[in-house]
């Protein structure tokens, strides 16, 4: 099987045997899980060895027929900014599954759902046909839908259902969307699409259907991927899903799925839609901001770290959409720099990958506070930890400044190049979203002071065991993975570089590749 397949359809694998294995341990399907699911890892790094930053288009291309009748093709492919998430998948996922070793009820059908998340995850990924790239973006919600329900917390039915409207909603939008692309065109390939696009054909095409078709689409397919990010205001299903789910599945939601949005807009919204996302731009550039200056001051005023940590994510990833809407309201503008366009692209594919790592591993500690505390875990539940849990608290500390984009470690350099880009392209706004860096600073050292500081007391004030075993293993990686891309960024730079450049240029043809400084 070709390797991108692999990729996708091991994890799958994995959950067929834990179904077709009704007398499995629990020993045993935990590790069986855990293996299926460092797949990802192990075949993303064959991946990386044979990959060529510098060569056009996607690699490791699969295309094959597949329902003539509709022109639908099984097309997968890789370039810098899948291979990118690919290999965080492969991080975060292991991670997640150590956090819920010994949390789990029911092992075998934990593990089997959370390997069919991951797979969808990956195939939303990889797919180049939006046929099948929908079929794996739904499939991600069913598993998701039943981790949060039957693993969560005391809210977690009224959660699970939340998420689960909010974003199938969304996603019937954008249905929508995409089947007037195909009676328009005839086809529901992203690379034939992209082509169209560029010859201003997909426009024509659905103009032809109606006058209003384009902006119709094209608010279809915004909708279905606003929800799933979250964009404020349709942010509101993340924080009681991301509170009431188990630490693992928390971590995978924030971790990865919540990449699948940003990845949509990247692959499909910017190259399809470009006219009339530079004319919505203004629009989309305040509720980026809305969400990078709410949500941290939203995070600020909770006492729930769960809910402080969800909000956080609302935070920071609004910082990946205020760079991308500001390259597009500032294109064709006096304002328009090359170097910042490139910036800011560059900073939100580095948020990316870095929020994944930095929010997955804030999950995984206040997990484990709410698990030496026997459930809590309020902001005054707790004090004194660093006298009794010293080497947590050193883990949970960087973990904490990472988010808050401290220099050295890895959250700092692309909230940099994205602050770089959007005030080269949009001062105005970047200077209003240091607010948003502001209030982060002071809810991450509030945690940080209410929490680790001060005399023992809550939960710490009796037996409170340092971290060991299995949560050393989820967490030391994550850390260690925080130093060495905050003080080598190029080791991810270096594989989507090319790729930013050839965004920009096409943004300006009259610019040739040769003139695009890279960051």
């Amino acid at each position: 099987m070709p390797l991108l397949s692999l990729i996708i359809f091991v994890p799958w694998v994995g959950a067929l045997l834990l179904a077709a294995l009704p007398r499995i341990g629990d020993g045993a399907a935990r590790v069986l899980t855990l293996i299926a699911s460092l797949s990802t890892l192990a075949l993303g790094l064959v991946a990386l060895a044979s990959f060529h930053p510098a060569a056009p288009g996607f690699q490791f291309v699969e295309q094959h027929d597949w329902i003539r009748s509709l022109n639908v093709h099984y097309h997968l492919g890789l370039d810098g900014m899948s291979l990118l998430l690919v290999l965080l998948t492969g991080i975060v996922s292991p991670a997640a599954l150590l956090a819920s070793w010994k949390q789990a009820r029911s092992p075998r059908y934990f593990g089997l759902l959370f390997l069919a998340l991951q797979g969808a995850a990956l195939g939303v990924f990889l797919a180049l046909d939006f046929f099948h790239w929908f079929i794996f973006w739904e499939l991600s919600l069913v598993p998701a839908f039943f981790l949060i329900k039957l693993w969560g917390g005391p809210g977690a039915a009224r959660a699970a259902y939340q998420f689960f409207i909010y974003t199938l909603a969304g996603s019937a939008f954008m249905l929508l969307g995409f089947a007037a692309i195909f009676a328009a065109t005839g086809t529901l390939d992203f690379t034939q699409l992209a082509r169209l696009a560029a010859d201003g054909l997909l426009v024509e095409k659905l103009a032809a259907v109606s006058g209003f078709w384009p902006q119709a689409v094209f608010l279809g397919v915004l909708l279905g991927l606003a929800v799933k990010v979250p964009l404020f205001p349709f942010h509101t299903w993340l924080p009681p899903a991301y509170a009431e789910a188990p630490v693992g599945v928390s971590m995978f939601l924030t971790g990865v799925m919540s990449k699948m949005g940003v990845y949509g807009f990247l692959r499909i919204l910017w190259p399809l839609f470009p006219a009339h996302l530079h004319a919505a731009s203004g629009w989309l550039l305040c509720l980026a901001l809305g969400g990078v200056v709410f949500g941290a001051f939203a995070a600020m005023r909770q006492t729930d770290l769960k809910r402080m940590v969800a909000y956080s994510s609302v935070n920071h990833l609004s910082y990946c959409l205020l760079a991308l809407f500001a390259v597009s309201y500032s294109t064709g503008r006096i304002g328009f720099t090359v170097p910042a366009s490139i910036a800011a692209f560059a900073g939100t594919l580095l948020q990316m990958f870095n929020h994944g790592l930095s929010a997955a591993a804030l999950f995984l500690c206040v997990g484990i506070l709410e698990s030496r505390s026997g459930g809590r875990r309020g902001l005054g539940d707790f004090g004194g930890v660093r006298t009794a849990a010293p080497v947590f608290a050193g883990l949970c500390g960087i973990t904490m400044f990472s988010s808050l984009g401290l220099p050295g470690l890895n959250g700092f350099v692309g909230e940099f190049l994205i602050f770089r880009g959007v005030f080269g392209l949009a001062p105005c706004t970047a200077t209003i979203a240091t607010l948003g860096l502001l209030a982060t600073a002071l809810f991450l050292l509030t945690f940080w002071q209410r929490v680790f500081h001060g005399p023992r007391a809550g939960a710490a004030s009796r037996e409170f065991r340092d971290v060991a075993g299995i949560e050393l293993v989820a967490l030391v990686p994550l850390v260690a993975l925080m130093f060495l891309f905050g003080v080598l960024p190029h080791l991810l730079t270096n594989l989507f570089n090319p790729l930013v450049t050839s965004w920009v240029s096409h943004i300006n043809p009259v610019v040739t590749t040769a003139q695009l400084p890279l960051p």
